[in-house]
C-alpha cells in the first residue's frame, strides 16, 4: 500500500497550526469553554481477528464532550468508556485454557475531523477490570452478557485532548480498535499464554460519529474564556476588568485568521512540492505572553560540605518568543526567556554555603548567583507524532558567583566587595516530560530540572592579601569538568492571560534533593 506524503502532511497540518496554540497549550492555559456538555454514545459493529478466525464484536463507546467550543480551545473528553461484547465463540480460546476471569486493555483510534482536515488520536491504556467467564453453555444474562454465553468488558480511562484550528462542524469518530485480553485461572494466576492482542476494524464503511461539536471563531489564540460571572461577548461592563494586576500581552485579535491564511499558503506550497515549505514560524506578536513563577533547589558542588540551598528564585518569563511548527518532522520548537529578580536585582536570593578551606578548616560564606548578559533561554522541543507528545526542555543561563560575609573557623575574613568568579559560567538545566497525560517537567506545570555547571576560578578576593587561590581550591571545578550538580524545582506558571487562575499569584515550590 502506498501513501501520498503530501496528502498525509496536509490532513493534520491545519489542526496542528491553525489554532496557533494547539501544541503550545503546554505553555499557555487553554480557554476552557463554558458551553454545556453532552453525553455521547455510539454502538459500532467491529470485526476482530481472533486466532480461530474473525468474530463480530459490538462495541459501545461513550464520552462526555462539549456541545460547542472555540478555535484553538483544548477539549478533553470525559467519562470515556469502551464496552466490548464478546460472544461465546470468541471466548472458546480462554475456556480451553481453563481461564476463570478475563480483563482487557483497549486502544481506540479516534478520527477528529473539521471540514476537509482530519487528524487521528489514540485513546490508549483504557482498562477493563476482570469479569468472570461463563461456563460452557451458560449464559450470563442481563446487562453483563454479550450474547448467550458472552461477556462485556468495559474499559475506562483518561484520553488526550483535541483542539480544532478553524470554525465549523467538527466530528469525533471511532475507528480502529485493539484489545489486549488477559486471562486468569481460578486461583488468580495467569494462563499460559497469559494474554492475547486482537486487532479490530469497523465491520462496514458506514461512518458513526461519537459526537458533533460546533467550533466557533475564537477571539484570539490565547484569550481566556469568560468566567461564570463575566458578561457575555458583546455586552458592556460598568467598570475595569477584575484584578488587572499583571499586564496582559498585546495580542493581535486577528491572529487566528492570519495563522489560517499562513497555513493555507504552506499547504499550497506543499502541493507544488516546495521542499522549504514545511517549518512554519508563527510571528511572536501573535502568541507571545508573559508569566511569573518561583524555583527552588540545591547546588551540590563536589568540594562543598553538603548541598547549598538555592532560592526561592522569582522568575519573570516571556513565553513564545519564537514558535516553529514543523509538520513534516512532527515537531514543535518554542523559545522563551527568563529573568531572575530579587529586590530589584537580576540575581537569586543570597544563600549560605559551607566548605573546607585549606582542606580541613570549616568555612562559611554568603553566596549570590547573579544573572549576567542576556536573559536565560528556555528551549522546548516537542514531538507531535506520538500520542503522549514527549517534551524536552533546556534552560541555559549565564551566571556569576559572588562571595561575602566569609568566616573561617568562626572568625570573620574580609574578602572585599568583589570576590567573585573571574568570568561568568553557563548553567544548563534539563527537564523531560509529556503533555498527554501531563507528567514529568512541563514549562506550564513546572517540575524538576537538573544539570551540571563548571565553576571558574575566583578573582578579586581579599583586602591586603590575595585570597583568590583559597576560594579557587575550595569551590571551583577541577580542570574543565562540569562537576557541580544542581537540581531545581519549578512551580506552575502564573500566566498574565489568566491572572485569576489557580496558579496565581505564583507559588513557592518545595525543593527536592
Amino acid at each position: 500500500m502506498t501513501v501520498d506524503a503530501r496528502a498525509a502532511a496536509r490532513r493534520p497540518l491545519h489542526l496542528a497550526v491553525g489554532g496557533a496554540l494547539v501544541v503550545a497549550t503546554a505553555l499557555i492555559p487553554s480557554a476552557e469553554s463554558v458551553a454545556a456538555d453532552q453525553t455521547s454514545e455510539v454502538t459500532i459493529p467491529y470485526t476482530c481477528l481472533f486466532p480461530s478466525g474473525p468474530e463480530k464484536v459490538d462495541v459501545v463507546i461513550k464520552a462526555v464532550l462539549p456541545v460547542s467550543a472555540r478555535t484553538g480551545q483544548e477539549i478533553r473528553p470525559g467519562d470515556v468508556s469502551v464496552e466490548a461484547g464478546l460472544e461465546q465463540s470468541a471466548l472458546a480460546r480462554f475456556t480451553a485454557l481453563e481461564a476463570s476471569t478475563l480483563s482487557a486493555v483497549a486502544e481506540l483510534t479516534v478520527r477528529n475531523t473539521i471540514g476537509e482536515h482530519t487528524a487521528d488520536a489514540s485513546w490508549q491504556e483504557l482498562r477493563a477490570p476482570a469479569v468472570a467467564l461463563p461456563t460452557t453453555g451458560e449464559g450470563e444474562g442481563g446487562e453483563e452478557a454479550g450474547g448467550e454465553g458472552g461477556v462485556v468488558l468495559a474499559a475506562t480511562g483518561d484520553v488526550p485532548t483535541v483542539a480544532f484550528g478553524s470554525p465549523g462542524r467538527a466530528t469525533v469518530t471511532p475507528a480502529a480498535l485493539n484489545l489486549t485480553l488477559a486471562s486468569f485461572t481460578q486461583d488468580g494466576t495467569p494462563t499460559s499464554p497469559p494474554q492475547l492482542t486482537v486487532a479490530c476494524e469497523p465491520a462496514d464503511d458506514e461512518e458513526r460519529p461519537l459526537a458533533g461539536i460546533t467550533v466557533r471563531d475564537g477571539v484570539g489564540p490565547t484569550a481566556p474564556a469568560p468566567g461564570p460571572s463575566d458578561p457575555a461577548p458583546g455586552e458592556g461592563t460598568s467598570g475595569p476588568p477584575a484584578k488587572p494586576t499583571r499586564p496582559a500581552p498585546g495580542l493581535d485579535p486577528d491572529a487566528h485568521r492570519k495563522i489560517d491564511d499562513l497555513t493555507e499558503a504552506r499547504l499550497d506550497a506543499l502541493d507544488d512540492e516546495d521542499p522549504g515549505s514545511c517549518p512554519i514560524e508563527i510571528p511572536p506578536e501573535w502568541v507571545m505572553t508573559t508569566a511569573e513563577t518561583y524555583a527552588a533547589g540545591y547546588a551540590n558542588a563536589v568540594k562543598l560540605d553538603g548541598a547549598a540551598a538555592l532560592g526561592p528564585a522569582f522568575m519573570k518569563v516571556v513565553l513564545n518568543k519564537r514558535y516553529i511548527n514543523d509538520s513534516c518532522a512532527s515537531t514543535v520548537d518554542v523559545t522563551s526567556e527568563v529573568q531572575f529578580e530579587y529586590e530589584g536585582k537580576r540575581q537569586l536570593p543570597p544563600t549560605k554555603a559551607t566548605f573546607l578551606s585549606y582542606g580541613f578548616m570549616p568555612t562559611t560564606a554568603t553566596m549570590v548567583l547573579e544573572q549576567v548578559g542576556p536573559p536565560a533561554v528556555v528551549q522546548t522541543h516537542t514531538v507531535t507524532n506520538t500520542p503522549t507528545y514527549p517534551e524536552e526542555s533546556t534552560v541555559t543561563a549565564q551566571l556569576s558567583m559572588r562571595l561575602y560575609d566569609v568566616k573561617v573557623n568562626g572568625v570573620p575574613l574580609d574578602v572585599g566587595p568583589n570576590c567573585r568568579t573571574e568570568r561568568p559560567f553557563e548553567q544548563v538545566l534539563k527537564g523531560y516530560g509529556q503533555s498527554y497525560p501531563p507528567a514529568g517537567y512541563l514549562v506550564a506545570y513546572g517540575g524538576n530540572l537538573t544539570g551540571y555547571a563548571h565553576i571558574p576560578p575566583f578573582k578579586g578576593c581579599g583586602v591586603g592579601e590575595d585570597l583568590d587561590p583559597l576560594f579557587t581550591s575550595a569551590i571551583s571545578s577541577v580542570g574543565k569538568k562540569a562537576d557541580n550538580y544542581t537540581k531545581m524545582t519549578q512551580a506552575p506558571l502564573c500566566v498574565a492571560t489568566n491572572p485569576d487562575g489557580p496558579d496565581c499569584p505564583p507559588k513557592v515550590p518545595e525543593p527536592e534533593r
